[in-house]
Formats: C-alpha cells, structure tokens, sequence
C-alpha cells in the first residue's frame, strides 16, 4: 500500500513527518546512479535465444552444394526431430529428415542438418523452429542458393512461433496465474502477518480461495497448451497424448507439474488457515500455529516462485545461480505488496471491523516488499536490457521504461495513502472505541424497542408494561393483559431471532459509523487508485515475461549483420532520365537514399527539367522490391518539401541485396511513367 516509511506513535496533534519524502527522494537517486552504473558497464548476455550466424549465411550464393546446413544460436535451445527443414525450389525436402546434430563447442551453442547429395542449382529455404532455454518458442527462416538465385515456390511463414489463437490462450493463462499466485500468497500474508482476525472474515476466505483457484487453472491449461504452443500451433493438439508426454519431459513441464504439487500443499495450508486458526481461541497456541502457518507458507511461495524462476528469464543466460534466488524474492516482494492491497482493498469495503493496527503493519511490510523490488529490479534490469541503447530501442526497454513508469504513479499513490494511514493510526484506537461504544448503545436501544414491541399486549398500544410507564405516569402500577405473550426467556426461539436482531443493528450501526470516518474512506480511495495501477503494472510485467530481452535483440541484429554482405560506404546516388511524353514531360530524377543500408533509411528526390532548374510535377511515386528474394514491391510514398525537392523518411529496407527502385513521375492528368534501376543496398 505505501511505498514510504512507516508512520510510528504520532499522537493527533503531531503533523505528519516529512522524513519519508527525503527518504524516497534519497532512494530514486541512489537507483538512478546504481541503474546507470550497471547499464553503463554491461557485459554480453541473452534470455531468448536467437539466430546469430548460420553455414551458409542468409543470402549468400556458393558454387556447390554444401553437404549440412548449420545454425548458431545465442544461447541453448531445445530442437525435435523436426526443428530444421531445408526446402528445395519446388518446396520438397532436401534436407535427410533425421533430428538436428548438436556441434556445441565452449559456449557456442551450434546445430546442423545433413543435406542430400547432388542437389540442382537454385535458392533453397531454411526453416527452423526451437525452444529457448527460458521455455519461449523461436522460429525463423532464410534462404540461400546454389549455383545462381532462382524462383521458388516455397513461401517463408509470416507468423512467429507461439502466435496466434494457441498463443493467445497461452498468454491469457500466463497472466491468470501470475495474478492467482498475487491474490493467494499476498492475501494469506496479509491475515498472517496484519490482521490475524481476518482468518474468519469471509470476504478474504474468498478472496485467497479465488486466488488458488484462478492459479490452479491456469496452470492446469498452460500445461495443456505447451504442446501446441511451442509446436504446431493447433489447438486440437492440446489434448494429444503423446504430445502431453513430450511436455512432461521439459523442463517447462517438470517446473507446471511441481506447481500443481505445490498448490495441492497450500489448498491444505488454506484449509487450516480458515479451519483450525480462525477458530482458535487460546492465544499462546494459536501464536505457536502462527508461526507454523508462516512458515509453511513461506516455503510453499516461494517453491510455486520459484517454478517461474525454474522454467523462465531467470534460468537462461549470465548468472543463473544469482537471477534465481533474485527472480524469487521479486516474486514473493510482488505478492506481498500488490496481494496485500488487494486483500487490504477488500477488508476495508467489506468488513466493519478491520483497524488502524492491521493498515499500519501492512504498510511496513509494503514499504520493506518495495525496497526488495527496487534491489531485485535493478539486477534484473541489469541483466535482461545491459546497455542504454537497448533501454530505448528495443521493445523489451520501451515496455521496461512503462514499467517504471507505473511503479513510479504507483509509489506516488501510495504516498497519499501513507497520509491516510498516519491520520488513521494517530486517532485510530480513540475513534475504534468510540465507534464500537456507538454502535453497542445503538443496538441495545434497538433491542431494548423490539423487546417492548415484542412482549407488548394486544389489547391495545396503549397499555404500557410495569416500570416503562413515561414520566408523568412513573410509579403507577397498571394491570397486565392476561393474555400476554410469554417473555423472551421463556421462548428460546424468540430469543435467538432477537439476538440475531441485535447483532445485525450492530453490524449495520458499525458499517454507519465506518463509512461516515473520513480517514477510513480516503484510505479506501487511494487504495483502490493502487489496485487500479497495479493491474496495469501486472499486465506489462506478464507481457515482459514473453518479450525477446533488449540484450538478446541487439545481439541477433548484430548477428544478422555479420551473415549479410558488407553494407555499402556512404548514401548511394541515383540518376534516372524519363519521358512521360506529353508537353514538358522530360526531366530527371535525382535521388539519395542515405546510409543505404538494412534497417531506416532516408530518401531525398530532386526533378530537374532539361535545362536543369527544379521542375514541379503533381506525383510521385516509389517502390522497391528484391526479385532474388520475391520481397516486394514496397511502396513508398515521397512528401513535397519545395518546387522540386520530395523527402521521405524511415523507409525500412528489410535485408541486403539489389534491389529494383522504381518511379512513378507524373506530368499531368494523363502523362506520366515508370521508370526504374537496380541498386546494392546493404
């Protein structure tokens, strides 16, 4: 809930301190020098792996047919039987069908796929797909030639593996369970360590049982879907078998498996936390269960924690024995913090009786699960993004930055909050008794009418009972129907519905009394800004759980790089002569594309007229398209930026090669023409 320090023993009159806002103050510095030391200095690391390098490279042309193809990866990757396939021009195998041969060699982690003999000349497809060591599904394709490029009726897939309606699912349980894991651990950590008493309140029963729920199946279908999500795609396959068998022996598997174990450990620890806790009177046993609950618990979290450190970012890549343990106690800070919100969300909407001591326990340890998360962030940061260019300009360091970002509203939220809890804790005990004497009066006045409405005659309203005559008639004895009603205490049926009476005016009475505490309903608005925020936070830390890490990208580009021809020196300059052959339609184009290279380039067009002034035409147009590699053609669309002189900006070339640029001039309503010339890009 807060993310500063804690407020201790103020009395009312004491404003509150400003010393937590020199605190955080001090604490974001000391991040942003930590963060930039770590990022300033970053060795090479990976999480995804990625094709770096492959024999023969991507593009490239060689005299005779080779007799393997082999692909290097960044980091160790699981491959089948059928990881590799190697498709001639017609689109059959050329490749000897049989599972790739592992060439590792030290920390080079290399594949290879035995080719048939005497292959014909022309331009051969490699498709590969893999799962990376931290249980992502990778995929990707090439294309290379023998003799002389050549057309081919093979078509490179367009979608990635792990995408579509499998991959979505998949994503959906992903974010399910992280957010079942938050509600269960965070919300027992809650009635264990802040309000003990919440053990019987049943909101929170139900919001720890959900919380179990919701992460029991989601594991139960991410262990369904990882067949079809790191292999065909179809999502009949979910309940093949053989393929279940396959999953069971991965390491993703193993990690999904031991979670359900785990899970079946805590619906036990649930039971006895609702059960056997909540109904214990004696203070020094249920002191010695608390602990025990505790503990248990602690070990059970952090075993379904670390389940995700086993199978995902942390086991791959530098410093694993290190990225474990961290990637857990980021887990279990996550849940203490946002579980706990949520459960403190809950107490204070719906139950009457939570108090100023359980929202101050609860904003230490929020405050301690912060500092975790600031210390755990920043090594994980470290590790997955590793240099200021990948914080930019990757989608892994754009997503991170969001992240940040959130957590930075967040922790701004939760200063409003502590505000809240430090005017809640200053008068909380007073206005705790204050309320719970109200509402006792209050139900006992209730009580004290129903009684006298209840054991009231029928002979008429006005005949009032002995000694509740009014004032002016105090003393007078009046005779008593002889048909009344028994009391009370001789009917115990009616003695129990009057006591339930009571107990709902007092409950109704207290909930009154809380609802109308403006401390009390501040709180319960910034707590609900945090959940809010939370959500979101959640939602962009599921989706960087399944983004290629900024590290990983930047080295598959520069993998990609090296396997590519030498990129050209300096912008490449075009001259191209055209005739539209209506009246002024002759002219010339000039063009720079500028570094003409893989990636963004920039493109400035000037037309000159014959006699070489700038000359104005109503459009033009461009397209480029690689005819080696059927890409293509690509559309560009030039703005006017004077009489003469077009520009465009980010026009993306895809890969290296001669490419064909052809433009569309046009002269007038009907006059206009295409003209075009190859050129080495890359």
């Amino acid at each position: 809930m807060t993310a500063t320090a804690p407020h201790f023993g103020t009395s009312p009159s004491t404003p509150v301190p400003r010393r937590p806002l020199a605190a955080a103050a001090l604490l974001a510095a000391l991040v942003g020098m930590v963060f930039g030391l770590l990022l300033g200095g970053a060795g090479p690391a990976s999480a995804h792996a990625a094709l770096t390098g492959s024999d023969p490279q991507d593009g490239a042309v060689v005299d005779t047919a080779p007799k393997e193809v082999t692909l290097t990866f960044s980091e160790q990757v699981a491959m089948g039987s059928d990881s590799v396939r190697v498709l001639d021009p017609h689109g059959k195998r050329a490749d000897t069908a049989v599972a790739p041969r592992d060439l590792r060699s030290g920390s080079t982690v290399k594949y290879g796929v035995s080719l048939h003999s005497g292959l014909p000349d022309g331009t051969y497809t490699v498709a590969w797909q893999a799962v990376s060591a931290d249980s992502h599904p990778v995929s990707g394709a090439f294309t290379f030639s023998v003799g002389a490029p050549s057309e081919t009726t093979v078509a490179l897939p367009t979608e990635q593996a792990g995408g579509g309606l499998v991959g979505t699912l998949y994503d959906i349980a992903r974010y399910a369970a992280y957010a079942g894991f938050i509600l269960l651990a965070g919300g027992a950590a809650f009635v264990l360590a802040c309000w003990q008493r919440g053990a019987g309140a049943p909101p929170l029963q139900r919001l720890v049982v959900r919380g179990w729920m919701t992460l029991t199946a989601a594991t139960l279908a991410m262990l369904l879907l990882r067949n079809p999500y790191t292999g065909s795609g179809k999502l009949a396959d979910a309940f093949d078998l053989d393929g279940l068998k396959a999953v069971l022996d991965t390491r993703p598997g193993a990690a999904l498996v031991s979670r359900l174990l785990l899970l079946g450990a805590s619906a036990l620890f649930i039971a006895v936390l609702f059960g056997a806790y909540a109904k214990r009177e004696d203070e020094r046993e249920k002191k010695d269960l608390t602990f025990g609950l505790a503990v248990g618990g602690t070990v059970i979290a952090a075993g379904i924690a670390g389940t995700w450190a086993l199978a995902e970012h942390a086991s791959a890549g530098i410093q694993p024995g290190i990225a474990m343990p961290v990637d857990i106690l980021h887990l279990l800070a996550v849940a203490a913090w946002l579980g706990g919100l949520v459960a403190l969300l809950v107490a204070l909407h719906r139950t009457p009786d939570i108090g100023a001591t359980a929202v101050r326990r609860f904003s230490r340890i929020a405050f301690g699960s912060v500092l975790v998360l600031t210390a755990t962030g920043i090594y994980q940061s470290w590790r997955q993004v590793g240099t200021w260019s990948a914080l930019t300009g990757t989608e892994y360091g754009r997503l991170l930055l969001v992240k940040v970002g959130l957590v930075a509203v967040l922790v701004g939220i939760a200063w409003f909050s502590r505000r809240w809890t430090a005017r809640l804790v200053s008068d909380g005990a007073e206005r705790l008794v204050s309320n719970g004497a109200a509402a006792e009066k209050s139900a006992e006045g209730a009580g004290a009418e129903t009684d006298a409405t209840e054991t009231g005659t029928e002979v008429g309203a006005a005949v009032e009972r002995p000694g509740i005559g009014t004032e002016a008639g105090a003393g007078t004895e009046k005779p008593q129907a002889e048909d009344a009603p028994a009391s009370p205490a001789e009917d115990p049926a009616r003695a129990a519905q009057l006591a339930r009476q009571r107990a709902a005016v007092a409950t109704a009475e207290k909930k009154r009394i809380r609802d109308a505490d403006p401390e009390r309903s501040g709180l319960r608005r910034s707590v609900l800004a945090e959940v809010t925020v939370a959500v979101a936070l959640l939602a962009v830390t599921t989706v960087l759980t399944s983004t290629e890490p900024g590290r990983t990208e930047e080295e598959a580009a520069r993998g990609a790089t090296t396997a590519t021809a030498p990129a050209a020196e300096g912008p490449v300059n075009l001259t191209l002569p055209f005739d539209t052959g209506g009246q002024n339609g002759k002219g010339t184009v000039r063009m720079d594309i500028d570094p003409a290279r893989t990636g963004t380039n920039e493109l400035h067009i000037w037309i000159d007229s014959p006699d070489g002034k700038a000359m104005d035409v109503p459009e033009l147009k461009l397209a480029f398209t690689l005819e080696s590699k059927d890409i293509g053609p690509l559309p560009v669309l030039p703005v006017r930026l004077t009489e003469g002189h077009w520009t465009a900006s980010g026009v993306q070339i895809p890969m290296a090669g001669t490419w064909k640029v052809a433009v569309t001039v046009r002269t007038s309503d009907i006059d206009q023409t295409t003209i075009d010339k190859n050129v080495k890009i890359g």
